[in-house]
């Protein structure tokens, strides 16, 4: 199995910035091996959305509403992705959870606890 443990999130004004980590680790023996990783969020009475997403061969994408705002980025040798927030909005409050997709047995995906993320007027 794979342990996903986000870090970075706060409080920041309108305008500022955060930088956002997520370390997964694989358990011992595990045959799992990563490929993607994501951020999505989820804001109170909203559903679940993509944030940003990136490859194993760096290929991003990025949800519309962050483009030109956030950037994603990772470290494939520590198994750790990242989210540059630049320009926050009070509409990106939300908790901010990492994800990352892989293949054992079979292809599955596995998610962080979340850190929140609020930005204030």
């Amino acid at each position: 199995q794979v342990q996903l443990v986000e870090s970075g999130g706060g409080l920041v004004q309108a305008g500022g910035s955060l930088r956002l980590s997520c370390a997964a680790s694989v358990a011992s023996g595990s045959i799992f091996r990563i490929s993607a990783m994501g951020w999505y969020r989820q804001a109170p009475g909203k559903q679940r959305e993509l944030v940003a997403h990136i490859t194993n061969g760096g290929v991003t994408n990025y949800a519309d509403s962050v483009k030109g705002r956030f950037t994603i980025s990772r470290d494939n040798a520590k198994n750790a992705v990242y989210l540059q927030m630049n320009s926050l909005k009070p509409e990106d409050t939300a908790v901010y959870y990492c994800k990352t997709s892989g293949t054992a047995w079979y292809t599955d995906d596995y998610w962080g606890q979340g850190t929140q993320v609020t930005v204030s007027s």
